[in-house]
């Protein structure tokens, strides 16, 4: 099979739904895993907007708003975080934190379910989170169906004692 053709097949494997492992593109193509990270690489440069998650890559979405939050809280509390976004239908697209040397530094989640934040939870454990960087401050970049959807969040995260206000800070 020729690269290009691999390529195009790539393109229509990935959804915006499931994510898939370079390493199973890497077995279904008989190629090296590295060999599917250069496709992507490739398909990206030629405008596919294919994000890479914790599970694999897949299609950036592109329904819904997009909306972002603040926060700050322990990594005990990144479970609870998690689930009330999720809970009222939102999707964590990512976490950035403003680094003071490296300046803003971003990670892609794509957490939309019970089952994605219990897998982030689990990893999570075996590694340190953006957010133990800047002592727990971060921004969610959420895709939420609809505004009232992202007031739900908003109220849910305040509630918790994990919405990041300025006043609640100084």
């Amino acid at each position: 099979m020729k690269a290009e053709e691999r390529r195009q097949l790539i393109a229509r494997t990935l959804t915006a739904d499931q994510p898939v492992s370079a390493t199973a593109l890497a077995g279904k193509f008989s190629v090296s895993r590295q060999i599917i990270v250069g496709d992507i690489a490739l398909l990206r440069a030629s405008g596919m907007d294919i994000v890479a998650t914790p599970r694999g890559y897949k299609l950036g979405e592109t329904s819904g708003l997009v909306r972002a939050v603040a926060c700050v809280h322990s990594r005990q509390d990144t479970e609870r975080e998690l689930l009330a976004i999720v809970d009222n239908g939102c999707t964590v697209i990512d976490v950035v934190v403003d680094h003071p040397l490296y300046g803003q530094m971003t990670g892609q989640l794509s957490i939309a379910s019970r089952y994605d934040v219990r897998q982030f939870v689990e990893k999570a454990q075996h590694a340190a989170p953006l957010s133990s960087l800047t002592d727990g401050l971060h921004i969610h970049n959420l895709r939420c169906p609809d505004e009232e959807s992202y007031q739900r969040v908003c109220r849910d995260l305040e509630a918790l004692g994990v919405l990041y206000t300025p006043s609640r800070e100084e």
